[in-house]
């Protein structure tokens, strides 16, 4: 779980990580003011099977396709990439075309975050 680009508000990503980690998942938070290099980084030195983002400062475009592209290059596009935050419903489609696994919108229950990351991830918590 990161917060990439400048963006300080984290009571989302902490609210889903602790929901995450009560479901049965190992998480790893890295923080804010995390750059997509040091996203990466860090969740392939860490084998992760995904990689969750949050995004409420409206860069949500190119960090989150950032994210992604620098996955393939660097041989883990097999890591699937979950977003949340602020997200126009328009830009969606969008990131979903750039490779996100999956976009949850403010208010998505965390039984529904839970369980659809369940089955992109091919594990039962």
């Amino acid at each position: 779980m990161a917060k990439p680009g400048l963006d300080g508000h984290d009571r989302g990503v902490k609210v889903v990580a602790r929901a995450y980690r009560d479901a049965g998942f190992e998480v790893i938070y890295t923080g804010v003011h995390q750059t997509p290099d040091q996203i990466v980084s860090a969740a392939i030195q860490e084998d992760v099977d995904a990689v969750g983002l949050s995004c409420l400062s409206g860069a949500h475009l190119y960090l989150f396709t950032e994210v992604v592209k620098l996955l393939r290059e660097k041989g883990a596009g097999n890591i699937k990439v979950l977003v949340g935050g602020i997200i126009p419903e328009e830009d969606v489609p969008k990131l979903k075309d750039a490779g996100i696994t999956d976009v949850f919108l403010p208010g998505t229950p965390l039984g529904t975050i839970i369980e659809r990351t369940e089955r992109e991830v091919g594990r039962s918590a």
